[in-house]
């Protein structure tokens, strides 16, 4: 199916119905139950998972393919942001100029940077792309106030042209007509799940991102940039020059930034220069290295699990544990809310510390591991070679791990 094999086409077929169904399971407990605080089943949380993972998708076509490290991604999610806000005060609140605009400009963006920042590999690289976002970021904030308005960030007034905005036409973010914020929320039972129109835009999105991401990991460009990962000086003296493929591959990593970063300010018509801090690029370097760099899914789940963590845990205060252990006794109820205090709340980054050191120690593959050894022990209890054994290794090209 469009250019896939079965393999990859029931894979395809796997993401479509996880992400179609993503309001259903991601809330799996009623709205009465004390675990609902765990539902992650409501737009905003599920628009940045689709976002996000968007962002990784795109990131890891960059490092988990070439093995070049960029510390500066942050600076193409920044420039989509402020394309597309901008396309919203010249125009309208439709979305598809802005994002059309948003990968434009980041792309162009990303060849500038990265025909300078490829001169040097390894460290040196990391360190140039990481000087190139503080100096967008920097930029941003001050001196290109005019364009980005500063530290206040960029967003739409009544006084803008928006020459395309029709008398009486929406003015909230929107696809031909149909506003991002629409919902339809189906009580079942008592579950609620919400259908947003956001969230199935940034998903349809992301499908079509993620096929485009399984269609480089399976071409022969895809091939090269392993290469390039696997040795890049020893391709280099056969005197086959590996930049044209390596800018293409950071070109593309940077188009898919500021998708995601146009996709942000669809959701909510802002933009500000803090989407261009280390913070943001380092954020989702781990998104990629959690989830499993190099693999398919992998950047999704990291950066599912990520921003999970960040809205769910984040939001778990003392009155919530209190409630957790009400039903142990007093002096109890407090030693225990006092022990996970500090786990959750504003200390959510110590328990997802905590949790990337347990992935990287014992899931050196990241999250996508999981799944490979709990497939390779059913398959040998089921009485079938084991594949990771190399006597039984195929003899066709071997896929990339998903």
């Amino acid at each position: 199916m469009a250019g896939l094999d079965a393999r990859d086409t029931r894979f395809l077929l796997i993401v479509v119905a996880l992400t179609l169904f993503t309001p259903i399971l991601l809330q799996p407990f009623p709205e009465s139950s004390s675990l609902a605080q765990f539902n992650a089943g409501y737009p905003d949380l599920m628009q940045r998972f689709a976002i996000f993972g968007i962002f990784a998708i795109g990131f890891n076509i960059l490092f988990g393919l070439t093995g070049y490290l960029s510390f500066g991604h942050a600076a193409f999610l920044g420039v989509g942001s402020y394309a597309t806000v901008w396309m919203f005060k010249l125009l309208s609140y439709n979305v598809l100029p802005g994002l059309i605009l948003a990968v434009i400009t980041s792309g162009l963006f990303a060849l500038l940077i990265g025909y300078i920042s490829l001169r040097r590999s390894g460290i040196y690289f990391s360190i140039l792309t990481l000087a190139f976002a503080q100096m967008s970021f920097n930029l941003a904030y001050s001196v290109l106030t005019p364009i980005t308005n500063g530290e206040t960030g960029l967003q739409v007034y009544t006084d803008d042209p928006q020459y395309l905005l029709a008398e009486g036409g929406l003015t909230t973010t929107h696809i031909f007509g149909l506003a991002m914020n629409k919902s339809l929320v189906a009580p079942v039972g008592g579950w609620e799940f919400t259908f947003n129109v956001g969230y199935y835009f940034c998903a349809v999105i992301a499908i079509a991102a993620f096929y485009l991401s399984l269609r480089i990991f399976r071409s022969p460009f895809g091939m090269m940039l392993r290469a390039v990962k696997s040795n890049q000086q020893r391709m280099s003296y056969t005197g086959l020059n590996t930049r044209p493929y390596t800018l293409a591959a950071f070109v593309i990593s940077g188009m898919y930034a500021g998708l995601a970063g146009g996709l942000m300010a669809s959701m909510d018509p802002l933009a500000g220069a803090e989407r261009m801090q280390w913070t943001a690029s380092g954020e989702v370097v781990l998104m990629t290295i959690l989830g499993g760099a190099g693999t398919l899914m992998g950047p999704v789940l990291g950066a599912g699990f990520i921003k999970y963590f960040e809205n769910i845990f984040s939001k778990i205060n003392d009155n919530v544990l209190h409630g957790w252990f009400a039903f142990l006794p007093d002096g109890l109820e407090d030693l225990l809310v006092t022990i996970v205090h500090p786990f959750v709340g504003k200390g959510w980054h110590l328990t997802l510390g905590l949790l990337f050191m347990l992935v990287v120690i014992f899931l050196p593959g990241g999250l996508v591991e999981v799944g490979q050894r709990l497939r390779r022990l059913f398959t040998r209890r089921g009485g079938t070679p084991d594949a990771a054994d190399p006597r039984h290794a195929p003899k066709s090209a071997p896929h990339v791990a998903e």
